[in-house]
């Protein structure tokens, strides 16, 4: 059972009528297909976010199924959210592999409803603005359990299906016992009306009293009245509005130069959560100034620690509320421009990051831009490179964890392409755009990625740099042939070609040609063109010969096979993909010695070879499962399946289609 709760917190008091209405709603509640939605309501600082956690941690015990929590602020990029992204979420820590995800958004609610039916779930879901945010996330069982935390309700969900609890501030004996409970501080008791007065101040907001709290214990010797009056009279001073507004300005006055910088500067990292280094990187006054910069912010109330998830340990955030407070802090003491250098700074380390952990996790490959150098005072993350060792093992480790950077920076690596083209830096979003191409490889139809290509393109354009103009309209134009935009996808194509007459007889120039002939015939293999496919396919592997490029001549020889057995030519199909199957063997490419053996595989079953088919299915099986890819598993069980039923052994045709069907619903897939 997966339970995706953060420790419980130290101090939290009252809510007793919620938690009490709550608990009566699960007992009551009978739905048959549409689970039970909380719905937590107020603005920032409430406590709506420990709440929502609170009743789940209490309530998990009935929910065999276990607990999932999805903060949408996470998948949100210029204030627009992106459903399939959080689907994905939900999808992973239920257990779907990237590579079993369905493509389309539509497709992926379907595949979410699969896996939910019938079971009895927790989710719940933080920060949502929207009702049509959380229809999509909703289990597709009655006997699960939505919580919701939103600022404001969600009156278009439909009546029956939601409880909606409006949280009220905390009463001022609830206020003080929470601020008793954070500070212990005799001060509070010896001075109950300066204490009474700070509890005003903080406006029943659970998150400004930590704040306060923090600010007491901070200041241990003045006795309580005059800490009281010092934070009034620095309020009054700068006229600010009251509420939580005025204890986070008055911790902001108190942080150390080079800790107001940074929670100045965090309103302009790229991603939504950010990093020791990445919040170093955006400082850029060397990793020690950073550390204690942050610690003191923790310690101040002003950042957060996000929940941890999937070897993402270590980032945090500014939760909305006090993200708009950095940000007005910014506006109001930012004199010398030190967010526009930040920015390009942050985006020039990321870019450095990006390449680096695209070369460890893809290896050596065509690329376009050089690597970046370091960035000043800013250190590079603790990725280690897989070619320095010989153990097997821990190279494939390190490969993992440079795809997990990746995975887990994706967002400020599309934010980044956005800030380094808008801000007319080419070679960053070109750059940036080839690891982009690694990781929308392994996790293909995400909704930003044409758009990142389409920036990168125009940059490239915009530089006037013909090798950057080929490979970034070619690698805009895969996303869109896999969305079915074939004529768009075209387009790019021509570009990319028209671009390579502008290429010099370089190394690289040269493979460039070469990919982009086989990129024109991919296209023409979506558009079902399989003979003009195959002659493309030939022409890139003639070139790759000439360079010489041993892998290249691999790879489209592998396409070729693959286009032979599209047309019908299986003896030609057989002899190619031999060909492909044994240099990849002796190559030691493990991923293409498997591709190559299954489509080899299924030539010679047509073949009625079966006894060869059957061997190297075996092998890709033997691979997919190595590999922990079930996409592949349930291709090869499908595949076994058609053989064993031409063979006429049925009982072992259905037990390879039941295997299938086994991985297919634990990853709630259609046939």
């Amino acid at each position: 059972m997966r339970v995706e709760l953060p420790p419980e917190p130290v101090h939290f008091v009252n809510r007793e009528d919620e938690r009490e209405r709550a608990l009566r709603a699960v007992e009551e509640w009978r739905g048959r297909s549409r689970p039970l939605v909380l719905s937590l309501t107020g603005p920032g600082g409430l406590g709506k976010t420990e709440l929502a956690f609170l009743l789940a941690r209490n309530l998990r015990d009935r929910f065999s199924d276990g607990v999932l929590t999805v903060d949408l602020d996470d998948y949100r990029t210029g204030g627009e959210l992106d459903p399939g992204e959080v689907l994905a979420q939900l999808l992973d820590s239920l257990d779907v592999p990237p590579d079993l995800l369905e493509r389309q958004f539509s497709a992926r609610c379907r595949q979410y409803w699969k896996k939910t039916a019938d079971s009895r779930l927790i989710v719940v879901v933080d920060n949502a603005r929207y009702a049509s945010e959380v229809v999509p996330l909703l289990p597709a069982s009655g006997g699960s359990l939505v919580i919701v935390a939103s600022h404001g309700p969600l009156y278009d969900l439909e009546d029956g299906a939601a409880v909606d609890m409006a949280l009220p501030a905390l009463t001022d004996p609830a206020a003080t016992e929470l601020l008793e409970l954070i500070v212990r501080d005799q001060r509070l008791a010896a001075d109950p009306e300066a204490a009474r007065t700070m509890v005003r101040l903080c406006h029943g907001l659970p998150a400004a009293l930590h704040v306060a709290g923090r600010w007491v214990r901070a200041h241990r010797v003045r006795p309580l009245d005059r800490l009281v009056a010092d934070l009034r009279s620095e309020l009054d001073e700068k006229g600010v509005s009251p509420g939580v507004e005025r204890v986070w300005d008055t911790a902001y006055r108190g942080l150390s130069g080079p800790a107001a910088a940074l929670y100045r500067l965090l309103p302009a990292h790229p991603g939504p959560t950010f990093t020791t280094e990445s919040a170093t990187a955006l400082l850029g006054r060397g990793p020690g100034t950073g550390q204690d910069a942050l610690e003191e912010l923790h310690r101040a109330g002003l950042l957060e620690l996000a929940p941890e998830r999937r070897g993402e340990a270590g980032r945090m955030r500014l939760p909305g509320p006090l993200h708009a407070h950095a940000r007005r802090r910014s506006r109001e003491d930012d004199v010398r421009g030190e967010s526009a250098e930040a920015r390009t700074r942050v985006v020039r380390w990321y870019v450095r990051q990006a390449q680096l952990a695209d070369r460890y996790a893809a290896g050596p490959r065509l690329v376009v831009a050089d690597l970046f150098d370091p960035v000043p005072d800013a250190p590079d993350v603790p990725l280690e490179d897989p070619a320095r060792t010989v153990d097997p093992a821990v190279r494939s480790g390190r490969s993992e964890r440079a795809a997990r950077w990746l995975h887990a920076e994706r967002h400020a690596l599309y934010a980044c392409v956005r800030l380094a083209h808008g801000r007319g830096l080419d070679a960053e979003a070109v750059a940036l755009c080839e690891p982009v191409w690694t990781y929308a490889l392994d996790h293909p139809h995400q909704s930003d990625v044409t758009e990142v290509f389409r920036l990168g393109a125009a940059s490239a354009v915009r530089s006037g740099n013909a090798a950057w103009v080929v490979r970034m309209r070619c690698q805009l134009a895969r996303p869109l042939w896999e969305s079915e935009r074939l004529d768009e996808s075209g387009r790019e194509i021509a570009g990319a070609l028209a671009a390579v007459d502008l290429l010099g007889p370089s190394v690289r120039d040269r493979k460039l040609h070469a990919s982009t002939i086989e990129f024109r015939g991919m296209l023409n293999s979506a558009r079902g063109d399989w003979s003009a496919a195959i002659g493309d396919f030939a022409r890139s592997r003639e070139v790759h010969r000439t360079i010489p490029n041993p892998y290249g001549v691999l790879l489209q020889t592998y396409r070729m096979g693959q286009a032979s057995a599209e047309l019908g030519d299986l003896e030609e199909a057989e002899r190619l993909l031999t060909e492909a199957h044994d240099a990849a063997v002796a190559d030691h490419r493990e991923r293409m010695t498997a591709r190559t053996g299954f489509v080899l595989g299924g030539v010679l079953r047509r073949l009625g070879r079966t006894n060869e088919a059957r061997r190297f299915y075996g092998e890709a099986l033997v691979r997919a499962r190595r590999r922990g890819s079930e996409f592949e598993q349930v291709r090869v069980l499908d595949a076994f399946a058609e053989l064993a039923r031409d063979e006429g052994r049925d009982t072992e045709a259905e037990e390879h289609r039941a295997a299938a069907d086994a991985i297919r619903n634990r990853n709630g897939l259609g046939r």
